[in-house]
């Protein structure tokens, strides 16, 4: 399977959008700070993830969502309670 998957910063409320083959393991270097693009961001919370059996869908639908088009605008208004890091957080 391939994830495409979307994280949330609890430092800066912002949120990232990857893809991967091993969404545990890419979740783990994340947390680790091993990926460049999230390492300053942390810690992250999962929000949201796809699961694909093909690759080139997965990537295609990340390519689409990092885009900031209208997908992700809908995406984030269907995801407006995960993404409010006060509920992600119990408070």
């Amino acid at each position: 399977m391939f994830y495409v998957y979307i994280l949330k910063s609890s430092k800066d409320n912002k949120c990232y959008i990857g893809s991967t083959r091993d969404l545990k393991n890419r979740l783990r270097l994340h947390q680790e700070g091993k990926i460049y693009s999230t390492k300053s961001r942390r810690p992250l919370v999962l929000v949201y993830y796809e699961a694909y059996r093909v690759e080139q869908d997965a990537r295609l639908r990340e390519k689409n969502l990092k885009n900031y088009g209208q997908g992700v605008t809908n995406l984030y208004k269907r995801l407006s309670k995960s993404l409010d890091m006060r509920k992600v957080q119990g408070e």
